[in-house]
């Protein structure tokens, strides 16, 4: 595990720099193109096909526990409802017609603290898993609850007593043989369907999600009867911070403010820039941490995106620490394909946030630009 996860934080940070511009110029094509152009969907797929392999990096990263964990308040139930509407949602069913999901979702759930894409493909993954346990058919129920924790649970010589979210999965499925069962979250253990079931890594990531979150999993199940996974997530009593899925371009368009983009890779500079002028600021490059220091001590900008991961040279946590010895109180976005976590947490501790996920977007960019300039330091 320490090898892979070596290894996946070198291949990830240096393939999602590539993904970039897979993901990021139809981005900024797509701002361009009107719907009714026959080049709309063409380059709409082409980002998809990015986006997916951007995933598939971000499943590794997430397995070997090397991923950032940028949470935030989420309700359960909406994540689970939202993930019934989407493409990997349909598909699955597509390969299952004979499966049937049920919701059993309880009312007035608390939030949670959470990552949303974790948690979202932690469902997928459950599903999936459920799904492929059920070849002639039967049924998935998903439910969630309240509950209080104050006992050790099975597989744990302890837990953190408190209120908790649980998610359960529970199938109709064959079930897991008893020899199998201690083995079903080690990587690359599966009995899945290649090709169907994506990279085969589905239930280690879920218990690396479960982990990150500080949270606990049992696993039930009786061969011949079906299996039930029960997530259990610590409560959570921060507001949510809502976010219009249906938002235009316009609600993030800037005001023809002064943003400084940090970054070693010279096509990572050249992205950030174009999207971020296209969103109507004013926008100006250095290629390193020292670069951008200089610029620094003859004008001030209004906000900085720097990359974390810089070399050879100032990283992006401790260029920060050197801009806000110049300028104090100085907004700031931390921006990586991959950072070491506690790197990315002493960054927003001295102020700078939000960290935003390369390859870029225009949303995930413009909201994070819009979230840093009107929020106070």
């Amino acid at each position: 595990m320490e090898v892979l996860g070596t290894m996946a934080g070198g291949v990830a940070h240096d393939l999602n720099n590539i993904l970039s511009g897979i993901v990021s110029y139809p981005d900024l094509l797509l701002m361009q193109v009107p719907e009714g152009s026959p080049l709309f969907r063409p380059i709409q797929v082409m980002q998809e096909s990015g986006k997916k392999a951007a995933a598939i990096v971000q499943d590794l990263l997430t397995l070997t526990r090397r991923g950032v964990l940028v949470k935030e308040a989420l309700n359960l139930n909406e994540v689970i409802v939202a993930h019934f509407d989407t493409p990997e949602h349909h598909k699955m069913i597509s390969f299952h017609p004979g499966v049937d999901v049920k919701l059993a979702l309880e009312d007035d759930l608390p939030n949670i603290a959470g990552s949303r894409i974790h948690i979202e493909k932690t469902v997928m993954n459950l599903l999936s898993n459920a799904a492929e346990a059920m070849p002639d058919g039967g049924q998935i129920q998903v439910g969630t609850a309240r509950c209080h924790l104050d006992r050790p649970l099975k597989g744990y010589a302890e837990v953190n007593m408190g209120d908790y979210v649980v998610l359960t999965v529970r199938d109709t499925g064959t079930g897991i043989k008893s020899a199998d069962i201690d083995r079903i979250f080690e990587p690359f253990f599966t009995k899945k369907k290649m090709g169907r079931s994506g990279t085969g890594l589905g239930m280690a990531v879920v218990w690396a999600a479960v982990k990150d979150h500080n949270g606990y999993i049992q696993v039930e199940s009786t061969e011949g009867r079906g299996t039930c996974f029960s997530l259990y997530f610590p409560i959570t009593h921060e507001a949510r911070t809502v976010i219009d899925a249906h938002e235009s371009i316009t609600a993030y368009q800037g005001r023809g403010e002064t943003i400084l983009v940090v970054d070693d890779i010279d096509a990572q500079r050249q992205i950030a820039s174009d999207l971020l002028t296209q969103l109507g600021y004013r926008v100006t490059t250095a290629p390193n941490g020292e670069a951008a220091l200089a610029l620094l001590r003859k004008t001030r900008f209004d906000l900085l995106v720097l990359d974390m991961i810089m070399d050879p040279g100032m990283d992006g946590l401790d260029t920060y620490k050197a801009v806000v010895a110049l300028h104090p109180g100085q907004r700031a976005i931390i921006a990586s394909g991959f950072s070491e976590t506690e790197r990315v947490r002493e960054a927003m501790r001295l102020g700078a946030g939000p960290y935003i996920k390369k390859p870029y977007t225009w949303i995930n960019l413009g909201q994070a630009v819009r979230t840093a300039l009107t929020n106070p330091t």
